[in-house]
């Protein structure tokens, strides 16, 4: 049962890495016809690949074997801090 709370919360990461995202894909295309910078490529492709990625692991972990259901949602937690850090605070 704890593991489907975990997969839960995992789930719920991936969902507004997705989310953040998309936010930041709209910031970019809003600023571009605006005529402003933006946050930049290399910000959005980060942030696409990493919800990419998050989605991925929890899809797997939603149907793999129990092995995977305990690393994959670990994953997409550690793939969501290491973007909040690289991309945001670091």
């Amino acid at each position: 049962m704890a593991n489907r709370g975990w997969r839960g919360f995992s789930g719920a990461v991936a969902a507004g890495l997705v989310v953040l995202a998309l936010v930041v894909l709209g910031l970019q295309v809003l600023a571009l016809h605006r005529g402003y910078p933006g946050p930049g490529y290399g910000f959005v492709a980060l942030h696409l690949g990493a919800s990419v990625v998050a989605v991925g692991l929890q899809a797997y972990a939603d149907r793999s074997a129990r092995s995977a259901r305990w690393w994959a949602p670990v994953l997409v937690v550690l793939v969501a801090g290491w973007l909040l850090w690289t991309g945001w605070w670091h």
